[in-house]
C-alpha cells in the first residue's frame, strides 16, 4: 500500500516527507514504547504511535521504518518536525485513535507486523 493511500484513508496531515508518498508499505506496527518497536518492528514498516517526541523519529531511523503516523491529533513540537525533515522521514498526523488507525489499515489490507523471534 502506498503512503498516499494511507494519507487518504486516515485523513492525515503531512508534516514531513510529502515527496515520499509513493513509498510502498506492507506492514504496520503500533506501539508507544519505543523499546517494543526496536525489539519487534520489521524493517520498512509503518509506525503507528501516540508518541510525539524526537525519540519516535530516532527509533524509526534506527529500526529502518518507512514512516510514522502520530495518532489522536498529538502534534509534534518543532524540534521533532525538524528532526524528521532532516532525515527525510515521512511523518503523518491523524485525529483518529490508535485503535481506529489499526482497524482502518487492516481493513485496507495492510498487514500487522509478525513478531521477531
Amino acid at each position: 500500500m502506498q503512503l498516499r493511500h494511507i494519507v487518504s484513508v486516515l485523513t492525515c496531515e503531512i508534516l514531513s516527507g510529502a515527496d515520499r508518498l509513493g513509498l510502498e508499505v506492507e506492514h504496520c506496527f503500533a506501539a508507544d514504547l519505543m523499546s517494543d518497536v526496536l525489539a519487534s518492528a520489521p524493517h520498512g514498516a509503518l509506525l503507528v504511535t501516540g508518541l510525539a517526541s524526537p525519540q519516535m523519529v530516532h527509533t524509526a531511523e534506527v529500526a529502518d521504518l518507512a514512516a510514522i503516523v502520530v495518532v489522536a491529533g498529538k502534534r509534534p513540537e518543532d524540534e521533532t518536525l525538524t528532526f524528521a525533515r532532516q532525515r527525510k522521514l515521512p511523518l503523518l498526523l491523524t485525529g483518529l485513535s490508535m485503535f481506529e488507525v489499526c482497524s482502518v489499515l487492516s481493513a485496507q489490507g495492510l498487514r500487522g507486523a509478525v513478531r521477531k523471534e
